[in-house]
């Protein structure tokens, strides 16, 4: 029966990169979400055909997948991919009912992201060594990070075509292939021409790389790794504690806006973000800093 499958996640996963223009990462967790899904269908429904397909069937699987203890998050993603997967069956009018409309997620707690202090940040910033290695490169890529909120796959895909530097905002690229303008700030700003001024142009630069704004030593665009080892390189040597990622910055980012007052759908807009509830998170965080200021200020804390 495994070929059987096959047929209708190949349709899918041409449907998620041509109609939905999913990213490639995006693309493979959903075929990966599928086909265990289909080979659970073999071992404990063999011969079941799609239109045979009921919610119980569905239940037994995420019932066991709850069993090998993936967590709520986990299960949360995966459903997401079953249901995105009969939706789409139902679009092409290969089922006339979709089981999983009634399939339900697990309830998830809603986690708040590690963030960084405005003095944090600094001491990041101010710890890079200009005058060694990498050191303006990396003071650029860190500047940006915390100055326009990217992602880190937005920030190794930045582009010299997509700096506008006359008027100081970028195009990125994000999730799905979405197109966004994002502000960049003063010193990022200047420490981003320092870099391509100053560095990137005196950089042998290996062919089909010409391109990309920030490059290794190589002249090669960078890997996500390279800038998570860059980032945990710095915040160790400056002594901060803190498990910091390069979406540290971002989230840092967003909250330091939003405790400063900024309009959430303006935060909305530069971090990218599809629906508003996304960006809602940093509400939270901001009342636990207006408890803070509360306890520390108030004359009757």
């Amino acid at each position: 029966m495994e070929g059987y499958w096959e047929k209708y996640i190949k349709q899918f996963v041409y449907y998620l990169k041509i109609e939905r223009s999913l990213s490639q990462n995006s693309i493979i967790a959903y075929q990966h979400d599928i086909k265990r899904l289909t080979q659970h269908f073999n071992e404990y429904y063999p011969g079941l055909q799609l239109q045979g397909v009921q919610l119980v069937h569905l239940r037994s699987f995420v019932h066991d997948l709850a069993s090998l203890e993936v967590s709520a998050y986990t299960q949360a993603r995966v459903i997401s991919g079953i249901k995105a997967f009969f939706k789409f069956l139902m679009y092409e009018d290969i089922i006339f009912e979709d089981p999983s409309v009634l399939l339900e997620t697990p309830k998830l707690g809603r986690k708040l992201p590690d963030t960084l202090s405005y003095q944090e940040i600094s001491q990041i910033l101010e710890g890079i060594k200009l005058g060694e290695g990498e050191g303006h490169r990396n003071r650029a890529m860190l500047e940006v990070l915390y100055s326009s909120g990217l992602r880190v796959s937005e920030l190794i895909e930045l582009k010299l075509s997509n700096v506008y530097t006359d008027i100081g905002f970028l195009r990125v690229i994000g999730k799905g292939n979405k197109e966004r303008l994002v502000p960049v700030g003063r010193d990022a700003l200047k420490y981003l021409q320092i870099y391509m001024k100053e560095i990137r142009r005196h950089q042998k630069i290996a062919a089909g790389h010409e391109e990309y704004v920030f490059l290794n030593r190589r002249g090669k665009k960078l890997t996500r790794v390279m800038v998570f080892l860059m980032i945990k390189k710095i915040v160790a040597e400056v002594g901060i504690q803190k498990k910091v990622s390069p979406h540290t910055f971002r989230h840092s980012f967003a909250t330091h806006l939003i405790e400063g007052g900024a309009d959430l759908r303006a935060v909305q807009e530069m971090l990218g973000h599809e629906s508003i509830t996304t960006t809602e998170i940093y509400t939270h965080l901001d009342r636990e800093y207006l408890r803070q200021v509360l306890t520390e200020f108030h004359p009757r804390k």
